[in-house]
């Protein structure tokens, strides 16, 4: 550990759509943002192939190309980026006060302002063919991957609302759509009940789960098994969605930051400030309802703005005081 420790104006911390948009704007604003990059460089993003719905893509572009440019582009402007993960911190309740965070367990930073933008991990079922098969046909995300599967027979995991909506979505342009739940019931509130069982072409079938994903480079079907019964079936499908709910990256935050019961970061309404001053939540950590990649850049634009206003209250309130 250095004698003098390193004091930063703006820290961000990960490295999806929403810390890259906010080093833009801070760079731009002269913050001299510092990123860290976390355990994921580029966010959930470079885990998929094909981003056809991010605004000024007329042909689309695959996800580890963009988060590359979105990188270039902070770096254009000044933004420092760093691999490295937040493994503490220690967030300040005063205005005007310094953060402290700790990289790798080892190196200790302060910063004025901080930017959380860690994102939200997709949870999987764990089995070694879905995870091999992911980004060949197993989606978390029905809204940013069901075009490429406009026609064909899909398949969908999951008994929440979430699930429920998305086998909805999927239902208008695909043409079969099985739902697999497993329980005897479904989690989904009753109006969100009744929409999937009145759409003709999903079919729902509960005490299910999967068994195996077939396929070598894509995935071709999948193979399930009645949890009461242990009878095997194999369906052929081309794309598989897993929508059994997200994890928020926010557990070093526990204890000092405003939660949800599930962990997303609680931000006051029309901006991106937490409960504590200085520090500013974007993305999918604040975020459990559109988890879009334009949403999230969204967010991190407005986390830079509202840190480059703190930052100009405090330095008038100083310039007061002295």
């Amino acid at each position: 550990m250095s004698e003098q420790m390193e004091r930063v104006k703006t820290l961000i911390i990960g490295s999806g759509p929403a810390g890259y948009t906010a080093a833009i704007y801070a760079a731009r604003a002269d913050l001299k943002p510092v990123m860290y990059t976390g355990m994921e460089p580029g966010g959930q993003l470079t885990t998929t192939t094909e981003v056809d719905n991010f605004p000024g893509y007329p042909e689309g572009i695959d996800g580890p190309t963009m988060m590359i440019q979105l990188q270039q582009q902070a770096e254009r402007f000044g933004t420092e980026v760093r691999i490295g993960m937040i493994t503490a911190v220690e967030l300040s309740n005063e205005f005007g006060g310094i953060h402290k965070v700790t990289v790798d367990d080892s190196t200790q930073i302060e910063a004025e302002t901080v930017i959380i933008s860690t994102g939200a991990s997709a949870k999987y079922l764990n089995i070694p063919s879905e995870q091999r098969l992911r980004g060949g046909g197993v989606s978390a995300c029905a809204v940013c991957d069901g075009f490429f599967y406009k026609g064909q027979e899909v398949a969908i995991v999951g008994a929440g609302d979430t699930a429920a909506e998305e086998a909805s979505y999927l239902a208008n342009i695909c043409k079969k759509v099985t739902m697999l739940v497993r329980k005897d019931y479904m989690r989904a509130s009753k109006a969100m009940q009744h929409r999937v069982n009145s759409i003709d072409n999903i079919e729902i079938k509960y005490n299910t789960e999967v068994d195996e994903v077939l396929g070598d480079q894509v995935v071709e079907g999948l193979r399930i098994v009645n949890n009461q019964t242990g009878e095997k079936e194999e369906i052929a499908i081309t794309g598989l969605f897993i929508a059994i709910g997200h994890k928020p990256n926010t557990d070093i935050f526990k204890g000092q930051l405003d939660m949800d019961e599930t962990g997303y970061i609680i931000t006051q309404p029309k901006s991106t400030k937490t409960n504590r001053p200085g520090v500013f939540a974007s993305g999918d950590a604040q975020d459990k309802i559109y988890r879009q990649a334009v949403t999230a850049a969204g967010t991190g634009c407005m986390a830079a703005l509202d840190a480059e206003r703190y930052l100009a209250a405090v330095e008038s309130k100083e310039t007061v005081t002295t």
